[in-house]
């Protein structure tokens, strides 16, 4: 693995001295949402930058993403409503739960829009996003619904203070009582006391597997799923262990090692890099999940507050920290290297001020262009390539001279590009659910907006150049 950068730290005065709450958004990590003791849910980009601030009648309680990343919904303390913050519009909105005690728990499904909520007292609330129909369970469970999971067949999980966990369908309907668990897909599995680690099969659950471990690993801190079956667990004192679900194998470390020297503090899993992350002993591990005595760029974190929480983005990219007394920092884990192509042609960043145009087959000699900004972007088209950063783009064109190139000049769009594809007539860019124009005489000035996604649901939007026409799709 590359290099970790720090890209940024967050601290706020009304942070100071606790722990922080915080969630990446789903699927695209553009955002990250992040509460503390005060009454508010501060939303920041992936530059650190404050996107919005989101007033709470208390402190936040639990928040998460939909399973596009497209809504937050937020509980608060001493509230019956939950709040919503939809990303692509900017926007709050509100609902009444309905409930009357405080609420506890709150978890988007991983397959539909559909919103379980918890309460102090075992009151459940399934919220139906695209219906906007709400369905109360009163009585899940008797004592605080404190956790709880979906899995991918939709069937919801929730521990609770009264030592039991249901599995109940998406309609909130039980469909069995067993011993406090988190279930993913067809295997459920729990902590109890931090000692045993419980195995449910939700196709067989009168048969479960305890797994006991030796006592000088210390507590269970942390678990996860990862591979075909198999589950990393990390203990107090620092030590990783690796068990298998298959019957087989179940019982047997089938790895294990010291990680830290002190303590673990917590760990995540990365499946999009297929890595896990650990930190303890004021320090970052980055662990090759293929091969985990692979241990990569231990990061010293000067940190004498104590750590406390990890998480990951989905793609991978981004792995923030968070302290123990209000702190967060994030990192980059997986620097994206902008690249394209035309034809047999390929552009791609060859230094952090260099960009390297290069055509094998044809048997071109490579054409090296030293460019002004490093590229978050790049495009390629038939005689001309574009870089850029921001909302400014600089286009090259390539010639038959001594070096290959010629630079036309640059321009600035209305809002950050996230994408441009090239053709011989003309350039498009996406911007901010836009995609516009310009054509090759670059310094016109003269542009078309050809449309605007105007949807939550709608998350991407995707150019590409055939011959002399561009086509955008919104999916």
């Amino acid at each position: 693995m590359k290099k970790k950068f720090n890209i940024f730290s967050l601290s706020d005065r009304a942070w100071a001295g606790s722990g922080l709450l915080y969630k990446w958004q789903r699927t695209l990590g553009k955002y990250i949402a992040v509460a503390g003791q005060d009454n508010s849910v501060k939303i920041f980009d992936q530059n650190g930058t404050l996107k919005t601030r989101l007033d709470l009648p208390g402190r936040c309680v639990g928040m998460d993403w939909d399973k596009d990343g497209g809504i937050l919904a937020a509980i608060a303390a001493k509230s019956s409503f939950i709040l919503f913050w939809n990303a692509f519009h900017n926007e709050t909105f509100q609902i009444d739960s309905g409930m009357r005690e405080q609420m506890s728990f709150i978890l988007w499904s991983k397959t539909s829009p559909v919103l379980a909520v918890g309460t102090v007292k075992g009151n459940l609330l399934i919220y139906n996003h695209q219906s906007l129909y709400k369905i109360p369970i009163l009585g899940k469970h008797t004592k605080k619904i404190s956790c709880g999971c979906w899995s991918a067949q939709n069937l919801l999980a929730l521990g609770s203070d009264d030592n039991t966990v249901s599995i109940s369908n998406e309609d909130g309907n039980t469909i069995r009582q067993v011993v406090k668990s988190e279930l993913l897909n067809q295997w459920s599995h729990l902590s109890v006391d931090k000692k045993i680690l419980m195995l449910f099969n939700v196709h067989d659950l009168d048969n479960r597997i305890e797994l006991t471990f030796q006592c000088h690993y210390g507590d269970i801190v942390s678990y996860s799923w990862y591979g075909d079956g198999y589950l990393l667990i990390g203990f107090s004192h620092g030590y990783f262990v690796v068990v298998s679900t298959d019957i087989r194998e179940i019982g047997e470390e089938l790895y294990q090692a010291r990680c830290h020297e002190d303590h673990l503090k917590s760990m995540a899993i990365s499946v999009a890099l297929n890595k896990a992350a650990s930190c303890g002993d004021n320090c970052l591990k980055f662990h090759d999940l293929s091969e985990l005595s692979d241990v990569s760029n231990d990061i010293g974190l000067n940190e004498t507050e104590g750590l406390d929480l990890l998480s990951w983005t989905d793609d991978g990219q981004l792995l923030a920290i968070s302290t123990q007394k209000g702190t967060l920092h994030v990192f980059l884990s997986k620097p994206p290297i902008p690249g394209d192509s035309c034809g047999t042609r390929l552009v791609y960043v060859s230094s952090s001020l260099e960009v390297t145009v290069c055509n094998q087959v044809e048997g071109e000699s490579p054409v090296v262009i030293e460019v002004d900004v490093e590229p978050s972007f790049i495009a390629a088209g038939p005689d001309h390539i574009a870089v850029g950063m921001n909302n400014r783009a600089w286009f090259y064109a390539l010639v038959e001279q001594e070096h290959g190139f010629s630079k036309l000049g640059a321009f600035e769009y209305l809002g950050t590009v996230s994408h441009m594809c090239l053709n011989s007539d003309y350039a498009a860019a996406l911007f901010e659910g836009k995609v516009q124009l310009l054509n090759k005489n670059w310094f016109c000035k003269k542009y078309i907006v050809l449309g605007q996604c105007n949807s939550a649901r709608k998350q991407y939007v995707i150019c590409v150049y055939i011959y002399v026409y561009i086509f955008y799709a919104l999916l």
